[in-house]
């Protein structure tokens, strides 16, 4: 379709980019506002309301992310035939310890890879230190001297045939999509949120199916074809990290306008709302603690094939069962971390009792 719009020096390339700058601003501001993370939902900084609010946001999100997706599915405009997360050899292993590597990850580092690229254009360094250090194991994991681990788990795999996602089970896919919808809308409305946090978490859940239309339908081309892509930050942190090393030899891409711009729109929503302050570390332990995070998060990333947003947020609606194992394992690996960490009270070494009110710290 990108042919149709008779552009002569834009590529489907730099396009992509733009879009990816516009998603990553709206994606920054809204995730800013709502304090969008899975962590927070999954085991949270205190137990009850706030657990359950976020909860309730995270869940809103994917159940417009389900619909939208589906719809687009069902009307022609997007494909995932061959998409990795409906692949018909499931990368098992690979995918199982991958979402258990980034859930322990994301428990030690206190929030997921989104929370903290928020968090970083809010002015917190501990969350921008994290980042780069997940951008270089992802790609250490991808294209360096992880990738052989990733080679070798992702070897062991589990036949599924044709049955490689609930829309091949009867029904059909948007059936399914509705129904999970339907359970994530009716847990949402209960969450204790207001009006106005379920509709800018619901903008979030837009987003999704139209990154997925933008980059597969509309800037589709055959002659020149993009990945199809959508909200994700594992390979976009490792690809503005390579483009940041090695510009002048590549051209930026939809995964580096989307970390950019989810830095920019981040850091705006902070500033006009006064929370933007600069944060940084407090002890060496707490240091290497989220430096062990970060590369737990990285290398995770990639084995499971996304993040809470990549193999989550934007996976699970592709209704591949291979998001949905990945999901599972990472809040299964965040559950196994966080109560481990609160036996051996490893994860409050160091920090002031105010930290308990603050998500993704």
């Amino acid at each position: 379709m990108f042919e149709q719009f008779g552009f002569e020096t834009l590529t489907p390339l730099t396009a992509s980019l733009y879009l990816a700058l516009a998603i990553g601003v709206a994606f920054g501001v809204l995730a800013e506002i709502t304090r969008f993370c899975l962590r927070r939902a999954v085991v949270g900084d205190v137990v009850g309301d706030e657990r359950k609010q976020a909860a309730g946001v995270w869940l809103i999100a994917l159940a417009v992310a389900l619909v939208g997706t589906q719809a687009g599915v069902a009307a022609g405009y997007i494909s995932f035939a061959e998409h990795r997360f409906l692949a018909a050899d499931l990368p098992i292993l690979a995918v199982v310890l991958g979402g258990l590597a980034f859930g322990v990850g994301m428990v030690l580092t206190r929030g997921c890879a989104s929370r903290l690229t928020v968090l970083a254009g809010s002015g917190n360094l501990r969350a921008l230190t994290v980042i780069i250090v997940f951008a270089l194991a992802a790609h250490a994991t991808l294209k360096g001297v992880l990738a052989p681990v990733r080679v070798a788990l992702g070897a062991v795999t589990m036949p599924l045939g044709e049955f490689t996602s609930l829309a091949a089970l009867p029904g059909g896919g948007l059936l399914w999509a509705t129904a999970l919808a339907a359970i994530a809308l009716v847990f949402a409305l209960r969450s204790g949120n207001n009006v106005v946090q379920l509709a800018l978490a619901a903008l979030i859940g837009a987003l999704v199916p139209l990154a997925w239309v933008g980059t597969g339908f509309v800037l589709f081309d055959e002659f020149d074809p993009i990945a199809m892509q959508s909200l994700s930050f594992t390979l976009p942190a490792a690809d503005t990290l390579f483009w940041g090393i090695a510009s002048t030899a590549i051209k930026p891409g939809f995964g580096v306008g989307l970390l950019g711009g989810a830095l920019v729109g981040a850091a705006l929503s902070a500033l006009v709302s006064g929370r933007f302050a600069w944060q940084s570390f407090e002890a060496p332990s707490q240091t290497g603690r989220y430096l062990l995070g970060a590369v737990l998060m990285g290398v995770g990333g990639v084995l499971a094939g996304g993040c809470t947003l990549g193999a989550g947020l934007a996976g699970v609606p592709t209704l591949g069962f291979s998001a949905i194992i990945a999901l599972i394992s990472i809040i299964l690996g965040a559950k196994l971390a966080s109560r481990l960490l609160t036996k051996s009270g490893a994860g409050s070494d160091a920090q002031p009792a105010t930290q308990a009110l603050q998500p993704a710290e």
